[in-house]
């Protein structure tokens, strides 16, 4: 009897540890604890007032997740649900600095997410730094997609007035069908004469902001 309260006692703090205490009812994808977990890493990784002041859940990168996950097939998503579950839990295994360092991975504070992560990074175990590589590029791409980013680092799209040739009345937009071809005869445009863009153009409308 006292094996099977043992176990059941385990069971339900496992289970508590997984599944309650997560604020926010999470996302459309993500579960509110895949969530955390997304929006804790990117914040170590990327924190407020680096040399990029935007930190990880500034840039939205736990929204940028929950789209990149819905739009994998079954297989890969599985993987990366199941890459956010280990980088959440496994500082039962290897914990991050004391106090309270075994805690779940979003519920640490900042400097021992850091310290998590740099374990996963540099450890000697092989499958461990993949795991790191693995969440970092998630991360980064989601982080480096936010236009706040971009125009901090300089990359964001100029404004470009792309003239319309015959091959745009032969061809719709990537991935939509022929009958949303968009174009006519009488929106042909003459060619472009090659004047370079400015630097200091204007940012396309999707990446201003509050820049012009």
């Amino acid at each position: 009897m006292g094996l099977w309260l043992a176990l059941a006692a385990l069971l339900a703090l496992g289970l508590r540890r997984v599944f309650v205490g997560y604020p926010g009812p999470g996302l459309a994808c993500l579960a509110p604890r895949e969530a955390a977990l997304v929006a804790a890493a990117s914040e170590a990784m990327f924190p407020t007032g680096g040399e990029i002041p935007e930190s990880g859940p500034d840039a939205g990168v736990p929204a940028f997740l929950d789209r990149y996950v819905a739009t994998v097939p079954p297989q890969v998503r599985l993987l990366m649900r199941l890459l956010f579950f280990l980088v959440e839990h496994a500082t039962l295994v290897f914990p991050g600095p004391a106090p309270r360092g075994w805690r779940r991975f979003s519920a640490l504070e900042h400097g021992q997410r850091i310290a998590v992560l740099d374990g996963w990074r540099t450890s000697r175990l092989f499958p461990r730094r993949l795991v790191f590589t693995s969440l970092r590029a998630m991360l980064t791409m989601g982080y480096f997609a936010d236009p706040a980013v971009l125009r901090r680092i300089g990359l964001a799209p100029f404004a470009v007035d792309s003239p319309v040739c015959e091959a745009d009345l032969l061809y719709p937009p990537i991935g939509r069908p022929r009958s949303e071809i968009r174009y006519g005869p009488a929106d042909l445009t003459p060619p472009s004469d090659g004047t370079p863009l400015r630097l200091d153009g204007p940012l396309h409308p999707d990446y201003r902001g509050g820049a012009q």
